[in-house]
């Protein structure tokens, strides 16, 4: 058994195949919101990403199936005057799930964050989803606060 991690080329048809299947898996998953993808979001997402220079994703293979997928983009530290990565997506299908997917997936951000001289590493966890947050504090990551009596950062979003 093994686990294969390469940079999604969204132009590749079955790179754009494999990053919506799975990032639809995630989206009908309790913790991605229990929906499926919008038709258009399935025929446009990799055309879209593929505009970004700013975007990028890994998909991991198990096997050579489909197993896990991350999505990430560069943002821009003002307080490090330097860039920062934000993962927007990370998805390890549910048959896969228990294998070190998602280390393999993180693993491969944290070089693309190196390569990018990035500062930091950021990314958004739901408060009851005990699963991913022990999978992203084995890789190192800490709720984000700047003085503990200030609390910690909340994520919040205005729909339009």
């Amino acid at each position: 058994m093994s686990i294969e991690v390469i940079r999604a080329d969204y132009k590749n048809p079955q790179h754009a195949s494999d990053l919506v299947t799975l990032l639809g898996a995630y989206a009908l998953d309790p913790m991605g919101g229990g929906s499926d993808l919008s038709n258009d979001v399935k025929q446009n997402l990799p055309l879209e990403l593929s505009k970004r220079p700013f975007a990028f994703s890994f998909l991991a293979y198990f096997d050579k199936s489909p197993a896990g997928l991350v999505n990430g983009f560069e943002g821009f530290s003002t307080f490090k005057a330097r860039p920062l990565i934000n993962i927007h997506d990370i998805v390890v299908h549910p048959d896969y799930r228990g294998k070190g997917i998602s280390q393999n997936l993180l693993e491969a951000v944290e070089r693309e964050a190196k390569s990018r001289k990035a500062c930091k590493i950021t990314l958004e966890v739901l408060s009851g989803n005990a699963i991913a947050q022990n999978a992203y504090k084995k890789f190192g990551f800490n709720g984000y606060e700047l003085d503990p009596t200030a609390g910690q950062a909340l994520f919040w979003e205005k729909p339009l």
